[in-house]
């Protein structure tokens, strides 16, 4: 069985890794790869088909689309893939009409019967002529007229039985059925209150695993509605976590948030001015953390003296490593650099329509 795996740009070497890590706990044989065509967020993944026996002793396949849905940190969303190609025009009648050939070539009728009823999602990034409804128009269009071969197809726009899932990135195109949903799994359930500008829990989850924890203690000191502390207390860490965060609308979101997740009691929350870092911890291992940059903040004028302000305390009280993001990378740096930390990785991570820079630092 073959997917299409996406996450967030930029952090399709961990999500690679974990799946192969799931793959392998499932007992199951498979690989995967990072950005098939060339295309950033996306990774596939051949597995081969596993098997159980229930409590009957029936024979029964591994439901492994449900298994990755139920178990990674990492994705967003787990396509089982149909076919894939490389569009050969970006003139949009010649375009959307190889889509359509190509669709009413591809085996649909492996993947849905004729009596379930079928919706297509579609999504587009790059530069053409024609538009995501297009392109989902146009798939619905070949899959129904496919179908018709065998029956009566049946069209269920809001509550469909099957998903198929439609994308055109740059010049290459993909089609699968999404087994995710409409809700993406980075839309964590136990979000109830959100933060205006909250932190993705894929990214939260790489830059956690950036950090290389050891068990040791971990600050989030700009914590916001709790996404890294959530996330890293789900994962049953055994080390400390605390949260401080400046606004008492956001700390209290957060502590609805961890109390929605089940993870209250492992947080400690701190109602606390970052950039008097010092005050409320004397030492602490690692800090992870999405700091304020661009609109979170309201005046980007305050950056600089912001980060240099909290780069100063935290050089005090950090052990080991820190991990950040923002998209100030001058201010950031120079941050760095005066008060003593060492730049040990950084990448460039698409978050929220946004590329940011992510520093693991010592």
């Amino acid at each position: 069985m073959k997917f299409i795996l996406t996450t967030s740009q930029g952090i399709e070497d961990l999500a690679k890794r974990e799946v192969e890590m799931l793959i392998e706990k499932a007992g199951l044989k498979g690989k995967a790869e990072e950005k098939p065509f060339g295309v950033e967020g996306r990774i596939t993944a051949e597995i081969e088909k596993g098997y159980y026996f229930d409590e009957k002793g029936k024979k029964r396949e591994f439901e492994i689309a449900s298994f990755l849905n139920e178990n990674s940190r990492l994705l967003h969303r787990v396509i089982l893939h149909i076919s894939s190609t490389r569009l050969t025009s970006l003139e949009k009648e010649n375009a959307l009409q190889g889509i359509y050939d190509f669709v009413f070539n591809s085996p649909i009728e492996k993947y849905v019967k004729v009596t379930e009823s079928f919706a297509v999602r579609s999504f587009r990034k790059g530069d053409h002529e024609f538009t995501s409804i297009d392109i989902a128009k146009t798939v619905g269009s070949a899959i129904y007229d496919k179908l018709s071969q065998f029956g009566m197809p049946r069209v269920n726009l809001d509550h469909p039985s099957v998903i198929f899932r439609a994308e055109v990135i740059d010049d290459v195109f993909f089609l699968g059925v999404d087994t995710t949903g409409d809700s993406s799994l980075h839309k964590r359930p136990w979000r109830v209150y959100d933060h205006p500008a909250h932190l993705k829990a894929s990214i939260a989850n790489a830059m956690i695993e950036l950090a290389e924890l050891d068990g040791g203690s971990v600050v989030d000191p700009m914590c916001g509605s709790g996404t890294m502390l959530i996330e890293l207390a789900l994962r049953e860490y055994k080390g400390r976590i605390t949260g401080i965060e400046k606004y008492k609308k956001h700390l209290n979101g957060a502590k609805m948030n961890a109390l929605a997740a089940g993870v209250l009691d492992k947080i400690e929350f701190i109602h606390g001015d970052a950039t008097k870092l010092s005050q409320y911890i004397e030492s602490v291992d690692f800090a992870i953390s999405n700091l304020p940059y661009g609109l979170k903040i309201g005046r980007k004028s305050r950056i600089p003296e912001l980060y240099m302000k909290f780069f100063s305390e935290l050089s005090k009280v950090l052990e080991k490593r820190g991990v950040f993001i923002t998209t100030e990378k001058k201010a950031i740096e120079k941050a760095f650099e005066e008060n003593g930390f060492t730049i040990i990785h950084h990448r460039l991570v698409g978050h929220g329509g946004l590329i940011v820079h992510l520093y693991v630092i010592k």
